[in-house]
């Protein structure tokens, strides 16, 4: 089993670029990939750190809809030192991923912060996985301690027929 089939196996489709796992699980599968600035066709992909853990998605995915892009925004808005922090963590994204497109970059590429954003919060997800990623990123901090740990006792795939799939017997842990 490779890296990119477990990936697309917990994304439900193949990937679009080369597969770079940046951090595992305590089960060893993928929780976190590194994305090329450009995907496989060309097309420009702002998200750096991608998660691809589905037992961190979805508790990640539950913090949104609680309100936590809008907690996370509330609190750059009231917390200074929050806020410095928030900010160099999103200048440090957008040089990292501008070191990534080298010196021939198309000016079509966009560059941001964290997720492509040009200010706020896009996605707790993608600060997650800068935070995962072992970046300093304080709303991905903020989003760990709502889902962490990562404390499967099964693994999210296995190997099917012809590929890894999503492994059915798979419960999210009781919190």
């Amino acid at each position: 089993m490779t890296d990119r089939q477990v990936v697309a196996a917990q994304i439900g489709r193949e990937p679009r670029s080369v597969v770079e796992v940046v951090a595992r699980c305590p089960l060893g599968l993928p929780v976190v990939i590194r994305v090329p600035p450009n995907l496989d066709d060309g097309t420009p992909f702002p998200t750096m750190y991608w998660l691809t853990c589905p037992l961190a998605s979805k508790r990640i995915g539950r913090v949104e809809a609680g309100g936590g892009v809008k907690a996370a925004e509330d609190r750059i808005a009231a917390d200074p030192v929050f806020a410095a922090r928030h900010q160099a963590a999103a200048e440090r994204y957008r040089r990292d991923r501008d070191a990534m497109l080298g010196e021939e970059a198309p000016s079509h590429v966009p560059t941001g912060g964290v997720g492509g954003t040009r200010r706020g919060v896009k996605c707790l997800h993608a600060h997650y996985a800068d935070h995962a990623a072992g970046n300093d990123n304080p709303v991905g901090r903020q989003t760990a301690s709502n889902v962490e740990p990562l404390d499967c006792t099964t693994a999210c795939v296995v190997a099917g027929d012809a590929a890894m799939i999503r492994n059915p017997g798979w419960r999210e842990p009781p919190a």
